[in-house]
């Protein structure tokens, strides 16, 4: 039987009013934010970033957040961020930018530096900035991408805005009719899609790789194995065709069912995936900085 041709996924909207970011120390007319074209961030990608879950103007888990923002950032040899300053920063950009559901960002980088690899001295640069977005659906297709995750890099589990990698099997996703990239690691492991963590049913147990995989520690990740008793494995990438259930994870999805990986087709929201999910809306809705 011919199927049809898949459709890519809607990308999540941007807000269509003007919105206000926070710039180095100001909130700022985000259609005239800017940052130097020397900035390292720009020119070389020496920068990290965290992306929070923001709901009716309140951050959801900024404490975790801001502990991986400094573990990156001393992954890159960046001085660590003022958490008390990014605090702010989240705090007056919220206000700003009423908007029921919102993505935070936060890109803290090498700050103005030379052309090419060497930073130079004038200290990092701090960018806030607020994106609307739509819920997610509850369900959603994987595509596995041919490139590897490499554990072994400099940058590996550290959340650094060296995006291209990314930007790119998440196009190729998209072409297949997906929302999300899947990879393994250099020696065939599975790891994780471009910006979620990934977790498999397998014999009743729920299991997600490892970090030593060279998955990002996700917050959502680890929360879902703390409060849903989620085991860590090293997982073959033919752990996507065993399972009887699959499910993504992010600051933004939550927890999402996986009803397509490439051609084999799943259940979607199975037993253990529906607790998940019902588990972290209930403990995630009670607790905002968990």
């Amino acid at each position: 039987m011919n199927r049809p041709a898949p459709t890519p996924p809607k990308e999540q909207p941007s807000m269509q009013n003007p919105t206000t970011s926070w710039v180095n120390g100001a909130l700022v007319d985000s259609a005239d934010a800017a940052v130097s074209v020397l900035d390292h961030g720009l020119t070389t990608g020496d920068g990290v970033f965290e992306t929070l879950k923001a709901t009716d103007g309140r951050a959801f888990a900024i404490t975790r957040h801001l502990d991986r923002l400094t573990r990156s950032a001393r992954g890159l040899g960046l001085p660590d961020p003022d958490h008390d300053l990014v605090r702010e920063a989240c705090a007056q950009v919220l206000a700003a930018n009423p908007a029921p559901l919102g993505r935070l960002r936060v890109t803290y980088t090498g700050g103005t530096s030379p052309l090419g690899s060497e930073r130079g001295t004038a200290g990092p640069t701090l960018v806030v900035a607020l994106g609307a977005i739509n819920r997610r659906p509850d369900e959603t297709a994987a595509a596995v991408v041919p490139w590897r995750r490499n554990e072994h890099s400099a940058v590996a589990g550290l959340k650094t805005t060296s995006y291209a990698e990314n930007v790119v099997a998440l196009a190729a996703a998209h072409r297949a009719g997906a929302s999300e990239a899947l990879f393994a690691n250099t020696v065939g492991l599975l790891c994780e899609g471009t910006g979620s963590n990934v977790f498999v049913v397998l014999g009743g147990r729920l299991l997600t790789p490892t970090l030593a995989s060279g998955c990002l520690a996700g917050i959502t990740r680890q929360l879902v194995v703390d409060w849903c008793g989620a085991e860590e494995a090293d997982l073959p990438l033919s752990a996507l065709q065993d399972a009887d259930e699959v499910f993504l994870t992010s600051t933004t999805r939550d927890v999402q069912a996986v009803t397509r990986v490439d051609d084999r087709e799943l259940p979607g929201i199975g037993p253990v995936t529906a607790k998940a999910m019902a588990v972290f809306a209930e403990r995630s809705g009670d607790d905002l900085d968990p």
